[in-house]
């Protein structure tokens, strides 16, 4: 098991300060190691002041290709999109530069959509430099949901793909998503959560250890941190 290293700030804006500088010296140094930077954010309503924060930082962003550790099986013009949601937070002021790799991809099922997300994801920088995690209530990271039917794949540390199919009632649609192989295998992998209830959430599943949050963040080779701010 793999202690969570807690970072706690007094409000939004402070955080998204923090984590963006993090980040930004991460893909700093991955640029200077070896001449690229791959990063990997979350959807969802948490995100935005990082990205807008992160969008501001000076790094050498056309080096850098950013991608996205989970995407609903809809495509970019749907407000549910976390494509669109990166383009319009993340993707603007100096980080116009960086190159986007979206998860989606047509195709008449999720499935056939993850096979051709997963080969066209092949050519990127892996090992990802940095990914930055979300939490929903239920105790979800990435898109693995406790009542994933493929749960046990997503979370297996031996998978070799790149991107996978999600299929889970509560998800509300199907989704796309970076296994947890990929994710612990970040050299900078965080958790950013924001809210009360969020807290008690994500405390009390690190200590109960069986929802895919806990299991993730045991899963990393070293402590992850956890931005938190009211």
């Amino acid at each position: 098991m793999t202690p969570a290293a807690w970072h706690l700030f007094p409000e939004r804006d402070a955080l998204a300060e923090a984590l963006s500088g993090a980040v930004a010296g991460v893909l700093g140094h991955a640029v200077a190691r070896r001449g690229t930077a791959l990063l990997a954010v979350s959807g969802g309503t948490t995100p935005g002041l990082f990205f807008d924060a992160l969008s501001r930082r000076d790094i050498d962003w056309p080096r850098v290709t950013v991608t996205l550790v989970d995407e609903r099986f809809v495509d970019d013009t749907s407000p549910r999109s976390n494509a669109a949601l990166a383009r319009a937070r993340l993707l603007r002021n100096d980080a116009a530069q960086a190159s986007f790799r979206g998860l989606y991809r047509a195709g008449e099922t999720v499935d056939i959509a993850a096979a051709k997300a997963d080969s066209a994801l092949a050519p990127l920088p892996w090992p990802l430099d940095a990914a930055i995690l979300g939490m929903g209530m239920d105790g979800h990271t990435a898109s693995f949901f406790p009542d994933s039917t493929n749960l046990d794949t997503l979370l297996s540390p031996d998978r070799p793909e790149r991107v996978m199919p999600v299929h889970a009632a509560s998800a509300g649609e199907p989704r796309l998503t970076l296994p947890l192989a990929r994710l612990v295998e970040a050299g900078f992998l965080a958790v950013h959560i924001e809210g009360a209830e969020k807290r008690r959430a994500l405390e009390a599943a690190l200590e109960d250890g069986r929802l895919p949050i806990a299991i993730a963040i045991n899963a990393a080779p070293s402590p992850v941190p956890i931005y938190w701010a009211p």
